[in-house]
């Protein structure tokens, strides 16, 4: 046989068969190579990707903004509004802002339906988040293999308008339900609503349902009517390009499905504002029990001396026979 010549393959086959045997007659596993090495591998990866995870959601929750001001303070300005006016000052142009805040009890109530029938038909009930819908988007984008659709509520909406930006990506989303479930837990419903009609879009520079009102219809956002309520709902999915003020076909079509559906769910009724803490009862004293019988004395306490008698003390009675 030549120097360097390489064995058969049966040769090998027979002589890794005979080692393998010898193994196994003293009992030893047959492991994949390099199975031990990388186990170890395998659990630092999976330790560093949950803490990593870990830590990621603890900076989310921890960086989350306090939402608990809005209950009573409207607020100056947003995330939305400050992104459009620094793309209007990039563009060289100067930045429009018109906005007349109005209250929730100052609304129409053909907007306020109008608004719900456009965007949450479930905002009364839910709790921030629209579970059956996010099911439905995940099951129509996973269909697609695209972000089709979405499930954003009122609530969510006002998240994102309010503190955060408007793109799609994972850490964005998770914040923006975690600032969900703030404003549902701190502010009531019609808080929610009164806060998002007066600071979404609805046009370039217009902010709120005052502002549009004026703008489109020449009236207040408390006299318009339902066919201007949802006009006006219909714009909100995209209130850059669509115009209240110039409706196309496709904007009236979408005007007529958002009135066909108003006044099918009713509002709750508008619980006051208290005006000052809640009365507290006054707490009765308990009655007073006598005590019988000679006091009892407790470990290393001295009770006083037991009063004299005074005056006659009367005498023994008559023996009996």
């Amino acid at each position: 046989m030549r120097a360097g010549r390489r064995a058969p393959a049966s040769e090998s086959k027979s002589s890794w068969s005979a080692s393998s045997g010898a193994r196994l007659a003293q009992g030893q596993d047959l492991e994949p190579l390099g199975y031990n090495n990388a186990m170890p591998s395998i659990g630092r990866l999976v330790l560093a990707a949950f803490a990593m995870a870990f830590g990621c959601g603890a900076y989310i929750y921890l960086t989350l903004p306090d939402v608990r001001p809005l209950r009573t303070q409207n607020p100056s300005s947003t995330a939305f509004m400050e992104l459009r006016a620094s793309q209007a000052r990039q563009r060289g142009q100067e930045p429009k802002r018109v906005q007349h805040w109005a209250s929730y009890a100052r609304m129409s109530y053909h907007l306020k339906d109008a608004v719900r029938v456009a965007e949450d038909g479930l905002f009364w009930t839910h709790d921030g988040v629209d579970y059956q819908q996010v099911k439905e988007s995940i099951e129509v984008n996973l269909e697609r293999r695209e972000f089709a659709r979405g499930a954003s509520t009122i609530t969510q909406q006002l998240a994102k308008n309010l503190f955060l930006s408007p793109s799609k990506n994972p850490i964005r989303k998770m914040r923006e339900l975690l600032i969900a479930r703030r404003l549902e837990a701190e502010l009531t419903k019609q808080r929610i609503l009164e806060l998002y009609l007066n600071v979404i879009e609805w046009g370039d520079g217009i902010y709120g349902a005052e502002a549009a009102a004026r703008k489109y219809f020449g009236k207040r956002a408390g006299e318009l009517n339902a066919e201007e309520s949802a006009m006006l709902a219909a714009v909100i999915i995209n209130p850059r390009v669509l115009d209240a003020g110039h409706p196309t076909a496709k904007l009236r079509r979408r005007q007529r499905m958002i009135l066909a559906r108003m006044g099918w769910v009713a509002p709750p009724p508008v619980l006051p504002e208290p005006s000052g803490p809640p009365a507290i009862a006054p707490v009765e004293p308990l009655p007073s029990v006598p005590v019988v019988g000679p006091p009892v004395q407790l470990p290393g306490q001295v009770l006083p001396a037991a009063p004299k008698p005074s005056g006659r003390q009367p005498g023994p009675g008559p023996s009996l026979p």
